[in-house]
């Protein structure tokens, strides 16, 4: 605490000596007016002396108070009676005037002199607010010139009792005068203190939540791991009779919801913090509203509701903006109308109009039959949370999020959701976006459409490696494969399982890879750490490397720039990174480090499996590219 006191006396003197030079014109323009009123009493001479006097006055103070300025807050004490000295000295030349004023003016003079004091002992206080010194230096000049007041008027030949009066009025405009500067002086300081402690708090408030993100963030990391283990093993325990097949539908069930909620709860950390951010690429539109409409076809069905979209046909096919994002807002929306619709139907409605210069306004709503909603539950839509408190959790489940999330995603967007209900008369949600017009020359990747969060998601493709000069000698390695093989060494390549490299910290990971991809005939090598993925791209060729981003003492990412750098037999081997890290600041720090495709966790059969079957499209493709 004494720190602190001593931190706010050490900063008081800076800032009086700052409020005093913004303040340097106003004394300057007040010298002028004044100058300007006693010319035609003490005549032309005397003022221009008295003016150039306090302009020697105001130069030593700025001489004083440059290196103050830009100097740090810490004043030694031969500053700080430099500072003392020149307001001394400008409070002294001030109001050094009023006894010329008695003086020359007589009655008339003096209360000229009165007035301008008082005048000038308000400024002082104003002027130095939080330096209590200052405001001394600056008043007592003021202080004794203002009490010889009472000397003048007896020297006036003034009555007695008059003469007392003076005296009383100036004592008690004095102390009025001290005891308001003392005050003015203790409330500064309590701002101050407050200002400081609230900051303290925001600061203190900014590293809880920063703290609070990471803390989450590795919760969600951690707990992606058995969300995915149960995800696969769900998908593996599917048997022909209906019991089992039950049962394993209900382990995915759970698997996807805790996904879900787990996701909701990331995204909303995230838009807290800050850190939540959207990217602008080109996407197919049509083939984003058809993959939606199809994935809650078959809700829709099963609940015995309409699930129509309306024009369709007239939306833009080539669009840029951020496609997962968009899609996931779509869902969230799409997800709450089929949670409230009991009966009737669900309709998609969609519209575009040209933007300029060069872009679409889009407008997507959907309106369902459901009960609508009171103008109370409106007002609270969009509270994080709130349906918890009215027990709609419990009934129709969810976090609650979904819809905060949506409208914090628009806005990022720089777009707007707003709702319009009523009950018994369903509700509309509208969602108004303008972007820009796509490039139709791009080739756009379908992703594999497995939830609300587009778990595959595909990068630009990665520039290739450098070939390793002839010089170089390579490392040991199994013999090459020819580049022309006779058709019974092609059949024989054919029929070769697919050899993939799965790299991973945790074995419980390891083993959901495997047991995905196994039954398809994969002959799958495993590494613990990205050193140990280095050596087993050093003993053998893969077709695929499935690679952890997140792994102790040497990451994903450099794994795979070593890689790459290495001119190894795998240096060419399409990479595929595996993170719950889904951020577009993520996604483009692995596609820079050199890593062909994206899949997020937890880790699900046809996530995994898009993913590969992309990877081996990709790099067919680039084969025959080359060969032609």
């Amino acid at each position: 605490m004494k720190s602190t006191a001593v931190d706010i006396a050490e900063s008081s003197w800076t800032a009086a000596v700052r409020q005093r030079s913004a303040a340097a014109v106003q004394r300057l323009v007040a010298a002028a007016a004044v100058a300007l009123v006693v010319t035609p009493m003490v005549g032309v001479r005397f003022t221009l002396g008295w003016v150039v006097l306090y302009m020697a006055v105001q130069a030593m103070e700025v001489v004083v108070y440059r290196p103050i300025l830009k100097g740090p807050d810490e004043l030694s004490t031969g500053r700080k009676l430099a500072i003392l000295a020149v307001v001394f000295a400008n409070s002294t030349v001030f109001s050094s005037l009023s006894l010329v004023l008695w003086w020359i003016g007589g009655a008339i003079g003096g209360v000229c002199a009165v007035l301008m004091l008082t005048a000038v002992m308000l400024t002082a206080i104003v002027n130095a607010t939080r330096c209590q010194a200052v405001m001394i230096a600056g008043l007592a000049p003021q202080v004794g010139f203002l009490l010889a007041t009472p000397f003048f008027v007896y020297a006036l030949h003034a009555p007695g009792p008059l003469v007392m009066s003076a005296a009383a009025a100036v004592v008690l405009f004095t102390f009025y005068v001290a005891i308001t500067g003392q005050r003015m002086v203790e409330a500064s300081v309590t701002v101050v203190r407050a200002h400081a402690l609230a900051e303290e708090s925001r600061l203190r408030a900014e590293r809880s939540l920063a703290d609070h993100t990471t803390f989450l963030a590795a919760i969600g990391h951690d707990l992606r791991t058995p969300i995915g283990a149960i995800l696969a093993g769900a998908a593996e325990l599917r048997a022909p009779d209906a019991q089992s097949r039950n049962s394993a539908n209900l382990i995915t069930d759970a698997g996807l919801m805790m996904k879900a909620l787990l996701d909701d709860l990331l995204d909303h950390t995230r838009i807290g913090a800050g850190r939540m951010t959207v990217e602008a690429k080109d996407f197919d539109l049509r083939q984003m509203l058809a993959q939606t409409l199809m994935l809650w076809r078959g809700v829709a069905d099963a609940k015995g509701l309409k699930l129509r979209i309306e024009g369709a046909s007239a939306m833009p096919r080539h669009v840029k903006g951020d496609v997962m994002r968009i899609r996931q807002v779509l869902n969230n929306l799409m997800s709450n109308a089929m949670k409230f619709t009991e009966q009737g139907q669900i309709t998609l409605r969609v519209q575009a109009w040209p933007e300029e210069p060069s872009g679409y306004a889009l407008l997507f709503e959907i309106v369902d039959t459901g009960p609508g909603m009171t103008s109370d539950q409106l007002a609270r839509l969009f509270t994080p949370f709130d349906q918890t408190a009215d027990g709609v959790s419990a009934r129709y489940g969810g976090s609650g999020l979904g819809l905060a999330i949506s409208r914090n995603l628009i806005d990022l967007m720089g777009g707007r959701l707003t709702v319009r209900s009523a009950p018994g008369q369903g509700s509309r949600f509208t969602v108004s976006l303008i972007l820009p017009r796509g490039d139709e020359a791009t080739q756009i990747v379908e992703v594999v459409d497995e939830s609300r969060l587009d778990i595959a998601r595909s990068l630009t493709p990665s520039v290739a490696p450098t070939p390793q000069p002839a010089s170089v000698a390579p490392s040991p390695a199994p013999e090459p494969k020819p580049v022309a093989a006779t058709p019974a060494a092609a059949d024989e390549a054919e029929d070769q399982p697919l050899r993939l490299l799965v790299v991973d910290d945790h074995d419980i990971n390891r083993r959901a890879v495997q047991l995905i991809l196994q039954p398809l005939g994969c002959e799958i090598t495993t590494a613990a750490d990205g050193m140990i993925a280095l050596e087993r791209c050093q003993e053998a060729v893969f077709d695929v490397i499935f690679m952890d981003v997140r792994m102790p003492e040497l990451d994903g990412r450099e794994t795979t720039r070593r890689l790459r750098a290495g001119g190894g037999p795998n240096a060419a081997t399409p990479v595929v990174a595996v993170t719950a890290d889904t951020a577009p600041e993520d996604v483009a720090a692995c596609q820079a480090a050199g890593m062909a495709y994206f899949v997020s966790k937890p880790l699900t059969p046809p996530a995994l499996i898009g993913a590969l079957q992309h990877v081996l499209n990709d790099t067919a493709a680039q084969a025959a590219t080359e060969a032609a």
